[in-house]
């Protein structure tokens, strides 16, 4: 696109109704906010615990910014390896149930390393069409042929692995699916990835510290943390920003696979390892994880309020059991108007709208979290009846 062309293409957005405007938070983030000079209730954060403004995570990074200073300086393979870093990938590894574990910078940046560093040309990726887009552009990287499957359909997934010829096969999927809230079928995944020699790379995003009994992520809940601990396959990635409420993500999976990592992931190579400070809050974090259930559990009930409350109402509720709850609208203006409706009435829930979602599936993502009274559901709910008989 030239220079001269991006005024009509912005344009062209606006007509669309697929223009996005950035919002100013001007408060820390929670369920009450202040964003663009208003005090709203915000369903629209992936802060699915209420961890990102806890008092012990702060209280860690105040520590470590005394003890280690700020910034890390250099890259893990320089200098910027601390300590901190070093005890947060082994509390890591511990947490999920695997082997190693490694730092990133942000979930996009390990997936765009780990694939490279894993696959070429000769290769071939197998995806979900409702993955993230960070797993498409990393496939795309890799230059590996990257071949889709139909959402959840595994059938498909069985075939396509049966008659690929290539030298490397890598399955990767989202483990809950961030538009829609639903899960991926992890096990029969890990499972097919061992039928034909692939990597299973899983991207736990929206996952892990939702799931397990203390937090442990999508594994736990699907039952196969000892057998994934033993497999060679499996690349598990999760991130640190939204439920452990810190910044960051990491991989974890067998030694071997994260000492190569650490040689030929170039994201992860050629960039300055994050502050330490954030190391020490995902330890913090972890703790929370375990020694806090209460968030889960409150959680758990304030989906099963949510999902109660929007049965009698004309759009349609994705299925899911994760905070995550889709409300689908289908066009981008009626998606916009809706959203629009419930902002003057000071609650902020985002419009989602394609290329994010499918042509014809804009929606409502409500993101639920422990921060979250059920008072507050049930204003949300009140919002909506309201809406929809206007």
């Amino acid at each position: 696109m030239r220079p001269e062309q991006l005024d009509a293409a912005l344009a062209e957005l606006d007509a669309q109704g697929l223009r996005r405007c950035r919002r100013v938070l001007e408060s820390p983030q929670g369920v009450r906010i202040r964003v663009d000079g208003e005090d709203v209730l915000s369903f629209s954060s992936n802060d699915y615990l209420g961890l990102a403004n806890h008092p012990a995570l702060i209280a860690a990074a105040q520590a470590a910014l005394a003890d280690a200073g700020l910034g890390a300086g250099a890259a893990h393979l320089l200098t910027g390896h601390h300590r901190l870093h070093h005890e947060a990938e082994t509390a890591l590894a511990e947490h999920v149930g695997l082997p190693a574990a490694l730092l990133f910078s942000t979930g996009y940046m390990a997936s765009l390393g780990v694939l490279p560093a894993l696959l070429d040309r000769h290769a071939e990726v197998f995806e979900d069409r409702l993955n993230h887009a960070s797993l498409v552009d990393a496939a795309v990287l890799s230059r590996a042929t990257l071949t889709r499957y139909a959402h959840g359909h595994l059938d498909t997934l069985e075939r396509q692995l049966a008659a690929s010829t290539a030298t490397t096969k890598l399955i990767a999927s989202d483990t809950v699916f961030s538009m829609d809230g639903d899960l991926a079928p992890i096990a029969e995944l890990l499972a097919l990835a061992e039928r034909y020699q692939a990597w299973l790379y899983l991207d736990d995003a929206h996952g892990f510290g939702v799931f397990g009994e203390q937090g442990q992520g999508a594994l736990a809940e699907a039952g196969v943390t000892s057998e994934a601990a033993r497999s060679t396959r499996l690349i598990y990635m999760a991130t640190l920003g939204k439920a452990a409420g810190v910044a960051g993500a990491f991989v974890a999976g067998q030694p071997a696979l994260i000492d190569w990592l650490v040689n030929r992931a170039r994201t992860y190579v050629y960039t300055t390892a994050q502050p330490p400070l954030l190391a020490a809050a995902v330890r913090a974090s972890l703790r929370c994880l375990r020694d806090e259930p209460w968030r889960r559990v409150h959680l758990r009930g304030l989906i099963a309020q949510l999902r109660a409350g929007v049965a009698g109402l004309p759009w349609t509720l994705l299925p899911s059991a994760t905070p995550v709850q889709a409300l689908v609208v289908g066009d981008n203006a009626t998606a916009l108007r809706l959203a629009e409706g419930l902002r003057q009435r000071g609650i902020l829930i985002p419009a989602i709208r394609p290329p994010t979602v499918p042509v014809g599936s804009a929606r409502l993502r409500i993101s639920l979290s422990a921060a979250h009274t059920a008072e507050d559901v049930a204003a949300l709910l009140d919002a909506l009846c309201v809406l929809a008989r206007e």
